[in-house]
């Protein structure tokens, strides 16, 4: 099933998450459910936060991205990133590592809305999948920074407040229109 996608203005993006302490037929469901929506929404991730739910639980699949490369690694190993795809991250814990990178970000909370952050190159990753199994990876590029945001959501954090001061100028209008226009439909709804 397709889920609405949180806007940014909604108080729930800011929501911290909760571990999931076992998957279960719902969680099972949502995630099933948050893939469609991302796919839907032709997004590489998303995380729990942006359907209305405060959890440690993130979906990801870089396989459409041809001009933004990713690389992994397992147990030290180089894996085809296409062979890990669709990738569940439960309760991930990430290292981030390496040297600063700038790259280009959207985020399916903030159509059509893209600027520059800077985040490290890498990651180390450590997570439940949706077999109830720890996987550990190594990702870099477009695959660790799209694990980056989304762990970033999972704590309440937003793409906006990982950019300079000077990208984060030249998308003002837009967020805050987008921000009015979110709380507008919110006390709509509540009204």
């Amino acid at each position: 099933m397709i889920l609405p996608i949180v806007m940014y203005g909604d108080p729930g993006l800011r929501q911290k998450g909760v571990r999931i302490e076992k998957i279960t037929p719902d969680v099972k469901r949502l995630i099933d459910d948050m893939f469609e929506t991302m796919y839907e929404a032709a997004g590489v991730g998303l995380a729990a936060q942006q359907v209305g739910q405060a959890l440690q639980l993130t979906v990801l699949d870089v396989r459409a991205v041809k001009d933004r490369p990713s690389t992994l690694e397992v147990d030290g190993k180089p894996v085809d990133v296409a062979a890990f795809m669709p990738l569940v991250l439960i309760n991930p814990k990430i290292t981030p590592s390496g040297d600063p990178v700038k790259g280009p970000e959207g985020c399916l909370s903030f159509p059509q809305v893209y600027a520059d952050v800077t985040r490290p190159e890498s990651v180390e990753v450590e997570a439940t999948n949706a077999a109830g199994k720890t996987i550990h990876f190594k990702a870099g590029g477009l695959l660790a920074r799209a694990v980056q945001h989304e762990v970033d959501h999972l704590n309440g954090i937003l793409f906006i407040d990982r950019m300079s001061s000077e990208a984060k100028a030249e998308i003002k209008n837009e967020i805050e229109t987008l921000q009015a226009e979110t709380r507008a439909a919110l006390k709509k709804k509540s009204g």
